[in-house]
């Protein structure tokens, strides 16, 4: 009868013992930083990890990021001290070195970005309207090759401007006036880099004109030297092929000398075994060439014209 009296009591005990111990008790993971706070006043920071306790319901908690932190910055247009105008756009790495300060000063990492634009953007701005734009743009002196027509038609190679500061250097300044303004907000800014640099709009626009016309003038020089080039093939060409040609011919042409003289020493070795048959077949091929049935000619019979016909004649009558 007793313990159904206690067992609700006994109960409620438990609960509520469940409760204070779940709302005393808390953990701090290797990546967090936690400070505790009672009715709104800091009252302690706790950077190691493991389980820890509390006051339960009065105090709270505020958990921090204990890793390197990432800051995207909006690009900004910065006069340099040349008077180029030019959109500069950086990113940074941050962490939360004093929670307590950093509580106390930002709330919370929305305002620690709000603050970082503010100084970021600030030293950026200082520093790089300080220097020509070619400073923020190199890094070292190394010699540069950049493509220049001398008069001759060739790519020559020509040193770019020379630096004394450079991006770099730039750089470290940038990081240094920010760190002096973030360390009051209980953050370090561990780096900064430049993530872009480009000219204003109607800048980029002459820029992408001159870079075009400067293309275009040497692809006109290109197919110069190509048409140059051609024009020389073809000339060397045509001197090959005439010289094939009389090379051929002149083969060709001793050729047929060596071919008349065989037939000429043929003809000569024939007559003088055959004098007689010889002039015969010569005369027989005069015939042929001379006469035919529309030609008309006069000649006396006592001619050699005539020989063989005469003789033929001459012994028929005989017969």
């Amino acid at each position: 009868m007793k313990i159904q009296v206690f067992a609700p009591i006994i109960f409620i005990i438990v609960i509520i013992g469940i409760i204070l111990i779940s709302s005393s008790l808390f953990v701090v993971t290797e990546i967090e930083q936690v400070v505790i706070t009672e009715f709104g006043k800091p009252i302690k920071e706790i950077r190691e990890p493991g389980l820890h306790i509390k006051k339960p319901f009065i105090q709270r908690l505020h958990y921090f990021d204990d890793r390197l932190l990432e800051w995207e910055g909006y690009p900004s247009q910065i006069p340099t001290a040349d008077k180029k105008y030019i959109w500069v756009e950086t990113f940074a790495r941050w962490k939360i070195v004093d929670p307590l300060k950093f509580l106390q000063s930002t709330r919370d990492e929305m305002g620690a970005h709000t603050r970082l634009d503010d100084i970021v953007d600030s030293a950026v701005r200082d520093q790089t309207s300080r220097y020509d734009l070619i400073e923020a743009i190199r890094n070292s002196n190394r010699t540069m090759l950049t493509e220049d027509t001398g008069e001759s038609g060739n790519i020559i190679s020509t040193e770019s401007q020379m630096i004394n500061i450079g991006r770099d250097k730039i750089t470290e300044q940038i990081l240094k006036e920010a760190q002096e303004l973030t360390s009051q907000y209980g953050m370090e800014l561990v780096d900064i880099r430049i993530k872009r640099i480009n000219y204003i709009e109607s800048v980029r626009q002459k820029v992408y004109t001159r870079m075009i016309a400067e293309r275009k003038r040497i692809a006109e020089m290109y197919r110069s030297q190509g048409e140059a080039e051609r024009m020389e093939i073809l000339g060397k060409k045509e001197r090959e092929l005439k010289k094939i040609i009389s090379e051929a011919f002149k083969q060709s042409e001793e050729i047929k000398g060596k071919a008349d003289a065989e037939a000429v020493t043929i003809y000569a070795n024939a007559y003088n075994r055959d004098p007689e048959f010889y002039s015969f077949l010569n005369t027989m091929e005069t015939y042929k060439t001379t006469l035919d049935k529309n030609s008309w000619i006069l000649l006396s019979t006592k001619g050699d014209y005539f020989k063989y016909i005469t003789d033929f004649l001459a012994k028929e009558e005989k017969k």
